[in-house]
């Protein structure tokens, strides 16, 4: 197995599997092969990696998207630590507008999460130290940066955690509801 790709329970949402090689002093993998992707109809052109490192439990990013012209596709993997990632379907078209998928990302396991442009995107971290690294395919754009509220009650959203336990950005924490946002993808 080089790459074992499956959905989540939105169809788009992927959760990617890359194989490794374990021996006494660790593990070596390919965590991205571009003709591997393709082989799996994953053909994103990913432009910037970037990486947040998070110091406590509880800490939550998100849940965040760009707007048009600046969506991103993202692949994201943690590379210490642990995370609850939340994806919710933004495109206001999809039969599974609203909904959520949720999955558990380790550097123990190793797994990658692709989420398409259209989604907002966040995650809970579930270990102290926790870096997540993420590719995507469009490049930062702060006139385009938006988000929606990680606690909002429509989302009905298990997160792990205490809601007065939670660390936010105050930016995150400022976020609107679902409901208070225009259409943006449709």
């Amino acid at each position: 197995m080089r790459l074992n790709v499956r959905s989540l329970s939105i169809p788009d949402v992927k959760l990617i599997e890359t194989a490794r090689i374990v021996d006494a002093r660790g593990y070596f993998a390919e965590t991205y092969v571009r003709r591997d992707f393709a082989a799996h109809g994953i053909t994103y052109d990913f432009v910037q990696d970037n990486q947040s490192a998070s110091i406590a439990v509880g800490t939550v990013r998100g849940l965040h998207f760009q707007a048009p012209p600046f969506v991103q596709g993202k692949l994201i993997r943690v590379l210490s630590g642990r995370i609850f990632d939340v994806v919710v379907d933004l495109r206001y078209s999809s039969a599974t507008y609203g909904k959520h998928a949720t999955v558990e990302l380790s550097e123990s396991s190793g797994e990658q999460l692709l989420v398409p442009a259209g989604f907002a995107h966040g995650y809970c971290t579930l270990e102290a130290h926790t870096v997540v690294l993420y590719k995507v395919d469009a490049p930062y754009s702060a006139a385009h940066d938006r988000g929606i509220n990680w606690a909002d009650p429509m989302l009905n959203i298990a997160w792990p955690i205490e809601p007065e336990k939670v660390i936010l950005s105050d930016k995150d924490a400022a976020l609107p509801l679902l409901s208070d946002l225009p259409v943006i993808f449709d």
